[in-house]
């Protein structure tokens, strides 16, 4: 693919959820995967990472027009970028499955303003200005995108590209609230009615 790709990270083990998987937890009615791939695909072109043999998360994206890579459970979010990225050639929006505010008009945002900028990388931040997610990277990274290691995701690559790195701030904290344990789920559903 060499326009434009949206990678939805989701194939991490939801370890912080006691049990409990957060990706296929219910948001009126649907699983976050589902949601999330939905608002996705309103977008752009959708490329989701999952880990091997997870029938709910496959089932949560049943009609969904996506490529799904599926890797190893227990690979890291570096990993899980790495082999999202692997083939494309164009620019690729980073989202993360567990950030259930992030919006379909968030990302083509993000992606339009790649278009005026191609060599920026494209950071959404909340309204005040902290760097949150997702990430859009130029064409020229996904070759380092594919070297990173770790459980960090792409943090040193954003360090190491500081200068290209452009915040583009979201309404209120939509680039910062990610769920990720039982405690998060039980916040966010009391303060937003879910």
């Amino acid at each position: 693919m060499s326009g434009a790709t949206i990678l939805l990270l989701a194939a991490g083990a939801s370890s912080r959820m006691k049990g409990r998987d957060k990706l296929v937890e219910d948001i009126a009615g649907e699983p976050l995967l589902r949601i999330m791939a939905r608002r996705a695909v309103k977008a752009g072109p959708l490329r989701v990472t999952l880990p091997e043999g997870n029938a709910e998360r496959v089932a949560a994206l049943s009609g969904i027009d996506c490529e799904i890579v599926t890797l190893p459970a227990g690979c890291t979010q570096s990993e899980s970028l790495a082999a999202g990225v692997k083939g494309l050639s164009g620019p690729v929006l980073v989202v993360l499955a567990d950030m259930p505010e992030v919006t379909a008009h968030d990302m083509h945002l993000l992606l339009a303003l790649s278009q005026q900028a191609p060599k920026a990388i494209l950071r959404a931040a909340a309204k005040d200005g902290t760097p949150g997610n997702p990430v859009l990277f130029p064409a020229d990274l996904l070759a380092d995108l594919q070297k990173i290691k770790g459980d960090k995701g792409a943090r040193d690559l954003l360090k190491t590209h500081q200068a290209r790195v452009n915040l583009v701030p979201l309404p209120d904290r939509r680039a910062l609230t990610d769920l990720d344990t039982p405690e998060d789920w039980e916040a966010w559903r009391a303060a937003t009615g879910q």
